[in-house]
């Protein structure tokens, strides 16, 4: 049933997949969303890029879903009495219309902080394996820096087109974040991570400084300790900021 509650809290965000109606006749209640032409992001980066005709979504487009995503999250986190914290987010929860605007979906692991807590403790880790925050995994402990986290997660697929099983992301020492910390430490360099399709896209004024800045606003969502990971909110910002300078370049692809 919290999937009804939320998602009909949510439904008048524009970044949150709408909820037109809910039919109770059945023994599990049948909810009926409006519809997202193109499918999941997990469909758009990953499924459908062995088909003949496959058109990968373009840096632009990828930027753009990521602010809208982090809308969505900040929406949750702040536009309540209480927060709102999704547990779930990855690319199969993020559904795109046929302007490619992300719409967030699956609020059936969401759970409200209690009134005057800060943190939720939790008997049983529910998500899915290579989203989930160190903290959640060993503590069962966790509060809204989960799901940056997740989306920091979020924003690596979206650069590299890899998922997390793709890269044994099976535990707090993850192998893509782990590699990504390092090649940006040691030698400031993610040319090795980007999806070739972004570098095929050709050049335009900034691009490397582009990739690295976001490169690094990912990894600052991955932060080990929660109490190191940004608010949404600043991470939704940096990403309009990232995605205006793109637009202001006037060289980039749809």
């Amino acid at each position: 049933m919290s999937d009804i509650v939320f998602s009909s809290q949510m439904s008048v965000h524009k970044n949150v997949l709408k909820l037109l109606g809910c039919c109770l006749e059945s023994p599990i209640p049948i909810l009926v969303y409006e519809v997202a032409e193109k499918g999941t992001l997990h469909d758009c980066i990953i499924l459908d890029r062995n088909r003949t005709n496959f058109q990968p979504l373009s840096w632009k487009n990828r930027l753009k879903i990521a602010v809208d995503v982090a809308n969505a999250i900040a929406y949750l986190h702040t536009a309540f009495p209480r927060p709102i914290v999704h547990r779930d987010i990855k690319s199969t929860v993020i559904l795109l219309d046929e302007e490619c605007r992300a719409k967030l979906s699956d609020f059936s692991l969401s759970i409200s902080i209690p009134e005057g807590e800060t943190h939720i403790q939790d008997e049983n880790v529910i998500g899915t394996l290579g989203y989930l925050a160190p903290e959640y995994l060993s503590e069962s402990k966790f509060n809204e820096k989960i799901d940056v986290y997740s989306f920091g997660i979020l924003l690596l697929v979206l650069l590299t087109e890899k998922t997390p099983n793709e890269t044994s992301n099976y535990d707090p020492d993850l192998v893509l974040v782990k590699s990504f910390e390092k090649c940006m430490e040691e030698y400031g360099m993610i040319d090795n991570f980007v999806d070739p399709k972004i570098v095929e896209e050709g050049p335009w004024l900034g691009k490397e400084q582009q990739l690295r800045v976001y490169a690094r606003l990912a990894l600052q969502c991955l932060h080990y300790r929660a109490e190191d990971r940004p608010d949404i909110t600043d991470v939704g910002k940096q990403l309009r900021q990232i995605y205006q300078s793109l637009i202001s370049t006037g060289s980039h692809q749809n």
